[in-house]
């Protein structure tokens, strides 16, 4: 499959929801970009079982915007952008809202991808629709293991994105 203009950006800590991006850049044929936190998370920020750990600390106040590292994609070429994250404290991660509010987003097709330890996306996506409602929001799909480009062509199709 080969999309035009079409981006796939994501947030990782762990290498999982990267290893998902990737495959889903090539069953698209789509650009890829990370958002990278300028300040790495080390394990200790993401033990969620501290409430004092730097994710805790960030998931509980609404306003947390973690600056990216580098510069942000020019987004005028694009038209349907994949967002994708893990999912923490059942919402994306807030640096996930510095991306968006850091990009021109508003009237593109944003679908989101997430991977989860347990969470689904329904929540995520209907935090996301409230928060941005001026962004063409796509249906997204949790994207957990290792989905092959048959599945991932698969999703493409079914949410008429090709």
């Amino acid at each position: 499959m080969n999309l035009q203009n079409v981006l796939v950006a994501y947030f990782s800590c762990t290498g999982t929801t990267r290893k998902v991006a990737e495959r889903l850049a090539v069953a698209a044929g789509a650009d890829l970009y990370e958002i990278v936190p300028r300040k790495p998370y080390t394990a200790a920020d993401l033990n969620w079982n501290n409430r004092m750990s730097r994710t805790s600390v960030e998931m509980r106040d609404p306003s947390s915007r973690p600056a990216i590292a580098g510069n942000l994609p020019d987004m005028k070429n694009y038209e349907v952008i994949f967002a994708g994250f893990p999912i923490w404290w059942y919402i994306a991660p807030t640096i996930i809202n510095t991306f968006i509010e850091g990009c021109n987003l508003a009237g593109k097709r944003v679908i989101p991808f997430a991977t989860s330890g347990g969470s689904g996306i329904a929540n995520c996506e209907r935090h996301l629709r409230l928060t941005y409602p001026e962004i063409n929001w796509g249906k997204g799909d949790l994207l957990n293991g290792s989905p092959s480009e048959a599945q991932l062509v698969g999703w493409l199709e079914a949410i008429k994105v090709g």
